[in-house]
């Protein structure tokens, strides 16, 4: 018989670092927007801490601010970075550039069922956070069994990490917004055949010694 953790994968969960729409608060989706100097200065951090790390495989989301996220730890540690399409961030539709502000006034019931029951939000010509629930865990599954006992870093978006996290505990209702996800947040999960644990949730240590870079 197998001892609990024999044919486990551990997922190291990251989330990309800061660009401009990050800092002003926009609604990003798929609109391929590049890090800033500080989200480059986070990857770099991120990298450093992970260049310790033994893992086996990278993948990222195939968007722009990912991947640069994910090169610095893919360079450190020797590594290629594949595309994940199942990653990429969720699909905004008609929200995507807008402000919260301006997503309330123009859509106040999508917005209202965003802030209090988020896992129920389908935005207007857009996915609904089930959609991106379903793709993000089955990317996940798929990877996990593809690199059984093996370490894989995946590199995706504040909405793609909340959702799989969400996944992996169970979690429903406004546990979504209850879920810290930082710009290079760090989240380990390690499991099997659908059954996961999270060690580590939202950890930004190797973010403490760049000024103003911490949100």
């Amino acid at each position: 018989m197998k001892m609990p953790g024999e044919r486990e994968t551990r997922v190291i969960l990251v989330r990309h670092g800061e660009t401009e729409w990050n800092r002003v608060e926009r609604f990003r989706g798929r609109i391929d927007i590049e890090l800033n100097e500080t989200g480059r200065c986070q990857a770099r951090a991120v990298a450093h801490r992970l260049s310790g790390w033994h893992i086996g495989a990278i993948y990222s989301s195939p968007l722009q601010r990912a991947l640069q996220t994910a090169q610095p730890i893919a360079e450190a540690g020797g590594l290629r970075v594949a595309i994940l399409e199942g990653m990429t961030d969720v699909d905004y539709g008609v929200w995507a550039g807008l402000s919260a502000e301006e997503a309330r006034a123009q859509y106040p019931e999508v917005y209202e069922t965003w802030v209090h029951t988020p896992l129920l939000t389908r935005f207007p010509r857009g996915e609904s956070l089930q959609q991106v629930q379903d793709r993000a865990w089955s990317a996940l599954e798929e990877i996990s069994s593809a690199h059984e006992r093996e370490t894989i870093l995946l590199v995706s978006h504040v909405v793609v990490n909340r959702v799989l996290i969400c996944s992996a505990l169970g979690l429903v209702g406004d546990a979504f917004w209850r879920i810290g996800q930082d710009n290079t947040a760090i989240n380990v999960l390690q499991g099997a055949n659908g059954r996961y644990r999270v060690l580590l949730l939202n950890d930004t240590c190797h973010l403490e010694s760049l000024d103003g870079s911490r949100v």
